[in-house]
């Protein structure tokens, strides 16, 4: 069934219609998708601050946690959600800064980021996704150089 055009006699099917929506809509999905790999790529080497070992060896961070959507037209939500190797955990408000810092300077895009521990992961979960979603907890906490000193640490690279 063709459409007729209101403008210069041009018109298109419901199929053709359909068609383009869909390759715009597999588009999206491919850039989102690899947004997503490219978030991974960037955080799973962060470094344990307690362990000899990055996050994604001890599966603190895994691609099914990422989660890249449309912000606005020019910016994405980035969430990233991690699991910490014990349910009490004293450094999981560490990781989820060292993660914040790692996607600020790897991200060459604009991008909001929504860190949070995964759901029952941790006994004081509320408390630890308030304090690194926070702009001003995250600035005061750079701020200090033995905190800032052990974020560069858990951020350097090694060779394996």
């Amino acid at each position: 069934m063709a459409i007729p055009g209101a403008f210069g006699g041009a018109s298109v099917s419901v199929r053709q219609a359909t068609q383009e929506a869909d390759k715009t809509t597999m588009a999206v999905d491919s850039e989102l998708t690899d947004i997503a790999a490219t978030v991974y790529d960037a955080i799973r080497l962060v470094r344990d601050p307690e362990k000899d070992a990055t996050l994604e060896d001890l599966n603190v961070v895994s691609e099914e946690g990422i989660k890249v959507t449309r912000f606005n037209e020019d910016k994405y939500l980035i969430t990233v959600e991690f699991v910490p190797t014990i349910s009490h955990c004293s450094l999981a408000t560490l990781i989820g800064l060292c993660i914040r810092v790692k996607l600020m300077r790897a991200l060459p895009f604009p991008f909001k980021a929504d860190i949070h521990l995964a759901p029952g992961s941790h006994d004081t979960e509320h408390e630890v996704n308030k304090q690194i979603n926070d702009k001003e907890r995250v600035a005061a906490a750079l701020e200090n150089p033995n905190l800032a000193r052990v974020v560069e640490e858990c951020l350097v690279e090694r060779d394996c």
